[in-house]
């Protein structure tokens, strides 16, 4: 089965490439290396999902919100290498809007972990950091970034 196939075995499919909101790019390509831009859980209306996970938020919505945000890097991925099957996730960090006692951080993020993995099999393992923030952008809950390869 093609990435394609299995996003849609999921009952998933990609959201538009999100259009950065502030002075850079999506994703910058060097040689075979991809740089994608950190992502926030974007809803399909375009809005994002707020709140500090330990307070307002809860560990199983934040992993379902780190799913969202897959799906946008997996948007980025396709349109930089044209094709989801010559991509390599090499690394994840993982950003989430905690409060200062929350622990769950690798939890929360797992939730992109998952699904990257369920759409590129082996090719979407990855090394990772999932780690907390005191705050995110427009008060969003997760942010994630990756680097990744494109394969010949």
């Amino acid at each position: 089965m093609t990435p394609e196939q299995k996003l849609a075995a999921l009952g998933l499919s990609l959201t538009e490439l999100p259009k950065p909101i502030a002075n850079y790019v999506s994703y910058k390509r060097a040689g075979d290396m991809l740089y994608l831009s950190g992502q926030g859980p974007r809803r399909p209306d375009g809005s994002w999902p707020t709140g500090k996970v330990g307070a307002d938020v809860t560990v199983k919505e934040a992993y379902e919100h780190a799913k969202l945000v897959a799906l946008g890097l997996l948007a980025a991925m396709q349109q930089a290498a044209g094709d989801l099957s010559k991509i390599e996730v090499v690394k994840v960090l993982g950003m989430v809007n905690g409060t200062p006692e929350f622990g769950e951080h690798p939890a929360v993020i797992n939730g992109c972990s998952d699904l990257l993995v369920a759409v590129l099999g082996d090719n979407g393992r990855h090394a990772r950091s999932a780690v907390g923030m005191g705050s995110l952008p427009h008060n969003m809950t997760v942010e994630i970034e990756a680097v990744c390869r494109i394969l010949p």
